[in-house]
């Protein structure tokens, strides 16, 4: 990370007095995460406060008694920046700006900079662009290119010297139409890919969970690999995936996503739908949450919400992942542990010393190969649509071809065994051989 820049940053977390009554998040957590998002840019914060909000002011968000104290506070320090945790309209902007005389970013600003000093690979940052300038063109506001030399990003910080740049709507319009076309060649790439994983089919686990939950973590500790780790707010942007093969022998891929977040951008949701097709395509969805954070079952709320926003099937299978168990008292870790043992439907882990993770192992065998009733099924050899839809619903222990004719012996979840003789009526027989060898 680079080094704090000019006196570094204010934090003020805007908490609206009727949000207690409609979500379970705290005022003093809510401002910790945005102390967080704002050290994930490299600010110093060296002021942080939490502003109630019992009626928002159209012209600058929070009352005038308020910017006042903040204008008064900013005029002693001289901070280079001040995060404002709420979003705010063009108009606040440029008012709380000229009031406390220093820069302003919003909450959807200040994630937007993250992931446009995070992405790596091109498609992460046409994907960032994207969503820039989509929140960028309702404004029309000036852009600061300071950071952009120095650091990546979108140029929202700015510095000594600053140029002030206004946008042409036209000109935003064009580079988006231009972005969404790359973005549709990067959908078909992706696509090709997942076509070609079909020929030699193994089912996808997709890894998602709140930002910093340990993703990336228990990524690395599964597939032996080195994903970029790091204790900090939104450390993977870039998707990867791994082959992991299970107990017994069956592969499957693991896929690495984004983190998500409260009350993330609409803009990045939609940006980063090409990124998060491997959540929709995915077999089983693994949902990893901090169950040593105090917010644990806030942060999973908004978690489904995403995957709900981004149009995952409610039947789509998953299983919840207690990462962090580590950071837990003797007695709560162990009971979480006896409940793995126990098959209790969360599986308690800790990426980081590696407890748990051979019933982690073992959950995902049983969720992925459906091991219950052997089945011998003959397909044409060509028929390569119906052996993805074999793998994706059942465990396929051999494979082999004659007469033209792909024969697979395969284990099958109780549950899955009517859905697959209604699809390949008559071509399927018990194999009690292999049900004995589950």
């Amino acid at each position: 990370m680079n080094p704090p820049l000019g006196n570094g940053a204010f934090v003020i977390h805007v908490e609206p007095k009727s949000r207690a009554e409609k979500f379970a998040r705290d005022a003093e957590e809510r401002l910790a995460e945005a102390v967080g998002l704002t050290a994930a840019i490299g600010m110093a914060v060296t002021h942080a406060v939490i502003a109630p909000l019992a009626r928002a002011v159209p012209a600058t968000l929070l009352g005038s008694g308020k910017v006042a104290e903040i204008a008064i506070l900013a005029k002693a320090e001289m901070p280079e920046i001040i995060i404002v945790n709420a979003q705010l309209s063009p108009v606040q902007q440029r008012n709380l700006e000229k009031e406390w005389e220093t820069k302003v970013l919003d909450r959807t600003a200040l994630i937007l900079e993250i992931f446009g000093q995070r992405a790596v690979t091109k498609e992460g940052r046409l994907q960032v662009e994207l969503a820039h300038l989509t929140w960028q063109r309702s404004r029309l506001v000036r852009s600061w290119t300071h950071l952009e030399r120095q650091r990546g990003g979108f140029g929202f910080l700015g510095g000594p010297g600053e140029t002030q740049i206004e946008s042409d709507r036209r000109l935003i319009g064009e580079r988006i139409v231009k972005i969404k076309k790359e973005l549709e060649g990067v959908k078909r790439t992706r696509a090709l890919g997942r076509q070609a994983r079909r020929k030699v089919p193994y089912p996808v686990i997709a890894l998602v969970g709140y930002t910093n939950a340990g993703k990336s973590t228990l990524f690395n500790r599964l597939t032996d690999s080195r994903v970029v780790a790091r204790d900090q707010l939104f450390a993977t942007l870039d998707p990867t995936m791994r082959g992991l093969r299970l107990p017994h022998g069956a592969r499957v891929i693991l896929s690495d996503t984004v983190g998500f977040i409260a009350d993330l951008p609409t803009e990045l949701v939609a940006a980063f739908r090409a990124t998060l097709e491997e959540v929709l395509e995915a077999d089983l969805i693994a949902h990893v949450r901090d169950a040593a954070h105090d917010e644990s079952e806030a942060q999973k709320a908004d978690v489904l919400k995403v995957l709900a926003e981004l149009g995952v099937p409610e039947d789509r299978p998953l299983v919840e992942i207690l990462n962090k168990i580590d950071l837990l008292p003797d007695e709560a870790r162990d009971g979480l542990l006896y409940g793995n043992a126990k098959g209790k439907s969360a599986v308690a882990v800790s990426a980081l010393s590696g407890a748990g993770i051979d019933q982690l192992l073992a959950r995902f065998e049983a969720d992925m190969t459906h091991d219950n009733i052997g089945m011998t099924l003959s397909l044409d050899a060509n028929d390569g649509a119906a052996l993805a839809w074999v793998y994706r619903h059942a465990e396929v222990v051999t494979r082999r071809q004659k007469a033209g004719k792909m024969i697979l012996e395969l284990r099958i979840h109780p549950q899955e065994a009517g859905r697959i003789e209604s699809r390949f009526p008559g071509k399927l027989k018990h194999n009690q051989k292999i049900a004995e060898n589950s």
